[in-house]
């Protein structure tokens, strides 16, 4: 009797990367897109109309984080594979990813081999990451590797995020409403935020989250130019 073909959604708010990844999984005999999303809501809804087998989540919406829609998933359709496809290659990402349930972690500038040897990996119920990245993974968890730690490390998955988002140039009312939460309490996030960082005012908290998102995006790389 012949296996069914895994069912695939994937959840990205570009849909050059949505298109990208749609065309590259209908090119694969064990694999079908079952649907597409480019925000929480609009993933849940779906997914909770119609479970896919795995979910290709990035971790940056535009509106919330990725880590919120996979700690989301992970509660109401704890059988679904989630693998994170994401521009970030920095190893404390891939380790949220995995702490808040995904099983899989991958950047965009990997080959396309790469992604679709994620999917069947985690479909079969292993946990899949680059050999970097698990090495790396591995040195944090044994304590073999001193380093100092970057205080962005220590942000909580919603800190980080409003982090970003200040980074990206987004005023106070924008992210509350982008996260679903009051402007005071995006600013008692980023009060915790200057507490945590060292940061004395307002004004070097947003210096900093600029100087950090710039040297993020300087890691990104455009999926559409992948082979």
């Amino acid at each position: 009797m012949a296996t069914k073909p895994a069912r695939i959604f994937i959840v990205d708010d570009h849909p050059l990367v949505r298109e990208w990844l749609a065309t590259l999984l209908r090119q694969q005999p064990d694999l079908v897109v079952s649907g597409q999303a480019e925000d929480i809501g609009e993933a849940l809804a779906a997914i909770a109309k119609d479970p896919p087998d795995v979910a290709i989540v990035d971790l940056s919406l535009k509106t919330g984080s990725g880590l919120d829609l996979i700690k989301d998933l992970r509660e109401r359709h704890p059988k679904i594979a989630i693998i994170v496809l994401s521009m970030h290659e920095e190893t404390y990402y891939a380790e949220r990813a995995l702490r808040a349930g995904a099983r899989g972690y991958i950047m965009k500038r990997e080959s396309t081999s790469q992604i679709i040897e994620a999917i069947r990996q985690v479909r079969a119920g292993r946990i899949y990451a680059n050999s970097e990245t698990m090495a790396r993974l591995a040195e944090r968890l044994v304590g073999r590797k001193p380093s100092a730690r970057d205080p962005v490390e220590t942000l909580s998955d919603r800190e980080q995020e409003v982090f970003r988002r200040l980074g990206q140039g987004q005023p106070t009312r924008q992210i509350a409403s982008e996260l679903s939460v009051s402007i005071k309490t995006v600013q008692a996030y980023c009060a915790r935020i200057k507490d945590k960082l060292g940061l004395p005012s307002g004004a070097q908290l947003v210096r900093e989250a600029v100087r950090w998102v710039e040297l993020e995006g300087r890691s990104e790389h455009p999926a559409s130019g992948q082979t």
